[in-house]
């Protein structure tokens, strides 16, 4: 029982040693950003027709909620719990989680292995000297021993290298929810953007439609007035080809459709051939705001997923410098072995010999201190590395919203100008063919017109599009993709299901509070 007191002892000792050991290789801190003070397109203006901005905080709701359309609601929170890529980045999650806990792990004993066994040596009737041994009773024809024992050796954190390699995989843990995080933003302006797609389509139709059926009836009445000696086969040609070149459009919007319908199936993760009828032919735009929350740099900074993953891929580095920074010390290690031995399992922990032994030790790689060395610089270069990433990716976001705010500012500003370019070419098409009737104006001029008021729809259309795909790149680059009130957890139940089955997880599979917030 000493030893066992001396193998406890030893083993405080390590614990005392691992609690009071240093911690080579830097303490990570948060990279220093660009500072960027307002927004240059948009900030410190007041908020009228002309600009629609506010640099009032961003609030932490659904942004898509401000288009105030049901349909691009319904398809966000369906894509949240049923995206296989989204899944993935939730599964990877939990492969972090784990990773987390074998790193935590290295803290405890490393080797534990318990034995037994029994071993039985019978001996041979034909020797003579057993023979004799036996009938005097000295022992008998066969000797059985039984033992059990447990061995561990425990490398001491004296340097701090494994609560390193703890860090390291909490930052990565940490990294990859927010990579999750990033999906969720990808995701649901990708839906947004290709729900606008849909609806620019279905209004290009329409009003390709529309058109062909007004200059089909000026076709019409120009065959008519040929007939009776008013027209000529010019006009009925130049009518004709207008008409035709008109419908002509109609086959490569309708494949365009097809295309964004099947791109919002695979979104949503589900076979294509329901969208079309799931979105019906309501071809209205989602509504503007009449004002956009903005903020201010700073918050960008704390929202972008992106930015947060860079962080966390820097401090997981930073760690990694320190484990390579411990190979060049000597590692102390513990090892020890306690057991039990008997001549049967009934005496084997009454009767049975108790021993054990403890062994303090350590090992130092000063020969390859070159290579242990070289490897140091390896990891701080990474290190230096992500700190260059961070700083990029703080920059490449600053564009990103300089750029949607610009771009949101000057499609307004198209789509004002091309609103009265429609009223004005609607209100010419009844003025030209006034005039034609009249033979005052050649039936060129209703051609013209009509081409003219079909171009301007058309441009209207795509302009207004460009609005609110622009206004949906303003929220993406702010670090928008809140999660619905419906949505719950990084993966579905099916997912976690399939999970559980295959393999015993734990607590780590459960879903924590606000785990995909």
């Amino acid at each position: 029982m000493a030893q066992v007191r001396r193998i406890g002892l030893g083993l405080a000792l390590g614990s005392a040693l691992l609690l009071t050991g240093c911690m080579v290789g830097p303490d990570f801190e948060r990279p220093e950003a660009p500072v960027l003070d307002s927004w240059s397109a948009g900030a410190n203006l007041p908020v009228d027709s002309r600009t629609g901005f506010t640099t009032r905080s961003v609030q932490s709701v659904p942004w898509w909620h401000v288009f105030n359309d049901v349909t691009l609601n319904g398809l966000i929170a369906e894509a949240y719990r049923q995206n296989v890529g989204l899944q993935a980045a939730g599964v990877r999650v939990y492969q972090a989680r784990a990773q987390l806990g074998i790193a935590k792990g290295e803290l405890f004993p490393q080797v534990q292995e318990i034995k037994g066994g029994s071993k039985s040596i019978r001996f041979s009737a034909k020797d003579p000297f057993i023979r004799d041994l036996e009938r005097v009773g000295l022992i008998n024809d066969h000797i059985t021993r039984v033992s059990a024992g447990f061995d561990a050796a425990w490398e001491i954190d004296v340097w701090g290298k494994i609560r390193r390699d703890v860090q390291s995989a909490s930052a990565n843990l940490k990294a990859n929810l927010a990579s999750y995080d990033d999906a969720l933003v990808t995701l649901t302006g990708d839906i947004a953007a290709t729900y606008i797609a849909v609806r620019e389509l279905q209004q290009l139709i329409s009003a390709t439609r529309r058109n062909a059926a007004l200059q089909k009836k000026s076709l019409n009445l120009t065959k008519l007035r040929l007939e009776n000696g008013a027209a000529t086969k010019l006009d009925v040609n130049e009518a004709t080809a207008l008409y035709n070149s008109t419908l002509a459009n109609l086959p490569g919007y309708e494949a365009e459709l097809a295309q964004a319908y099947n791109a919002l199936s695979v979104l949503l993760s589900e076979p294509p051939g329901g969208m079309k009828a799931r979105l019906g032919k309501e071809a209205r735009f989602p509504r503007v705001p009449a004002e956009v929350a903005v903020g201010v740099p700073a918050e960008m900074l704390r929202r972008r997923p992106d930015i947060r993953r860079a962080e966390y891929v820097a401090a997981a580095q930073s760690a990694q410098i320190g484990v390579a920074k411990a190979d060049l010390l000597p590692a102390f290690t513990i090892s020890g072995a306690i057991g039990v031995r008997a001549d049967d399992f009934s005496n084997l922990f009454n009767n049975g010999t108790t021993a054990g032994f403890i062994n303090p030790g350590f090992s130092w790689n000063f020969l390859n201190y070159g290579r242990i060395q070289n490897n140091v610089r390896v990891q701080d270069a990474k290190f230096q590395e992500t700190l260059l990433n961070y700083k990029s990716t703080v920059l490449s976001a600053y564009a990103e919203v300089e750029n949607a705010l610009t771009a949101f500012l000057r499609s307004k500003q198209q789509a004002l100008y091309l609103r009265r370019s429609v009223t004005a070419s609607r209100a010419s098409i009844s003025e030209v063919e006034a005039q034609y009737e009249d033979g005052t104006a050649s039936y060129n001029r209703v051609v013209e017109a009509q081409r003219s008021l079909l171009v301007a729809e058309e441009r209207l259309i795509a302009a207004e599009a460009n609005v609110l795909t622009n206004l949906i790149a303003i929220y993406k680059g702010l670090g928008g993709g809140w999660v619905p009130e419906n949505v719950d957890g990084l993966i579905s139940e099916e997912t976690r299901r399939q999970m559980a089955e295959r393999t015993r997880w734990g607590r780590l599979l459960e879903k924590p509070d606000g785990e995909a917030g």
